[in-house]
């Protein structure tokens, strides 16, 4: 390969670092017997669970009045105080409390039984 011996003794020495080992591979040592590397690397990833969910809730909020989606993104999206979003609805804050209740129980059920 016409190289120079330090670099095929540096390539020899990184080339150690890239062992591969089965997942299934036992580990002894632990006090249950022996384990898997499998139970000890990777997570679950709490993530995955929120898009799911979102794939499930997106019909549900399609399938509401404007108005009430309206709410919804007021109060989740901006952010808004309930105060707020009656001001900007031109009704009282303890209406706007009923509404988003009934929408948030709408939404609830619809994601309770589409699991």
């Amino acid at each position: 390969m016409s190289l120079p011996e330090d670099e095929v003794r540096e390539a020899r020495l990184a080339a150690n670092g890239y062992n591969s080992s089965s997942l299934d591979a036992a580990i002894g040592g632990s006090e249950d017997g022996e384990s898997a590397l499998q139970d000890f690397i990777g997570a679950e990833d709490q993530s995955l669970e929120l898009v799911e969910d979102f794939h499930t809730l997106a019909p549900l909020l399609a399938e509401l009045d404007e108005r009430d989606r309206q709410i919804i993104h007021m109060r989740f999206v901006e952010e808004l105080t309930q105060a707020q979003i009656g001001e900007h609805l031109g009704v009282s804050q303890m209406h706007v409390s009923r509404l988003l209740s009934r929408t948030l129980g709408r939404l609830r059920e619809g994601m309770l039984t589409q699991r």
